[in-house]
């Protein structure tokens, strides 16, 4: 790989010097042990699945993806990470979404800055999360698109993105970067924040900019996104027209569809997987 760092790189705090992150993390990320009882798993039977590498503007990064055996061209879904990388239960997700019939794609889109899966401390995992540009995450997903369209497997005329915690704030994002998205369902993004040069715009300075419905699934009582800014969205989406719409879920925590940790709530993931769907079917995806 090249040691050369291009001006599109200089946001980056990384040299040429090759990706920090090789290949995906093996079960679950060290941060979110214990495991809890509740996990869901999905086979593959019947599937294509597995880690692949993706190519990007400047290199390879790992990637997860997954799809039916036969058939297709299939819709293609980007299914984007939690603050905790690409783990197994991303990789589930990829897996479900291929059994409704889709491709699924889930790009490790820390893997320039660093390798959260190993590390248990939320404060190291932070500094490493910090460093990811958004102008590269939305390069690396048009670059999983690309990828799609390459296999002959994928119809990327039915382009959806979904995406947790760290991810749901990047669906916005990508529906106001990306013309051609069918819909997309946000999974407790944070939507407002402090600007800086590798994050000049949050969710709710882009609103204008939306390209595709976006359905937002949020709990009433995440203690990182508070209750005044999902209203704040909300307002904003009204007054701008967009075809969106947001779910408060009360008496619901942040992570509430993350069936292999403590704060998962089976009712409220079962409600907001099935409003997936059908958001889904509704605009074109599905």
């Amino acid at each position: 790989m090249s040691e050369v760092v291009r001006e599109s790189d200089r946001g980056m705090d990384l040299s040429r010097r090759g990706f920090v992150a090789t290949s995906l993390a093996a079960g679950f990320a060290l941060a979110a042990q214990p495991i809890s009882a509740d996990t869901i798993t999905t086979d593959s039977k019947g599937l294509v699945a597995g880690e692949f590498k993706l190519p990007t503007s400047d290199g390879e990064i790992p990637a997860y993806r997954a799809m039916p055996e036969k058939g297709g061209p299939f819709p293609v879904v980007l299914v984007v990470q939690e603050i905790f990388g690409v783990h197994e239960h991303i990789k589930d997700i990829c897996r479900r979404f291929a059994k409704l019939g889709c491709l699924a794609v889930a790009p490790e889109l820390y893997a320039r800055q660093g390798d959260v899966s190993k590390l248990e401390n939320f404060g190291e995992i932070f500094k490493i999360v910090s460093k990811v540009p958004d102008e590269q995450v939305m390069s690396d997903l048009d670059a999983a698109v690309a990828w799609a369209k390459g296999t002959g497997k994928a119809d990327v005329a039915r382009l959806g993105i979904t995406g947790f915690c760290w991810g749901g704030r990047i669906v916005w994002l990508y529906s106001a970067h990306n013309k051609n998205l069918k819909a997309g369902v946000a999974w407790y993004g944070r939507l407002v924040g402090d600007s800086d040069p590798l994050h000049p715009k949050h969710p709710i300075d882009l609103v204008k900019s939306v390209n595709a419905p976006v359905l937002g699934l949020y709990g009433a009582e995440d203690q990182g996104i508070p209750v005044e800014t999902v209203e704040r969205m909300k307002e904003a989406l009204k007054k701008e027209s967009k075809p969106c719409e947001i779910v408060l879920y009360p008496e619901t925590p942040h992570a509430f569809f993350a069936d292999y940790r403590q704060s998962y709530r089976k009712d409220q993931a079962e409600d907001g997987w099935k409003r997936l769907q059908e958001w889904f079917k509704k605009n074109g995806v599905l």
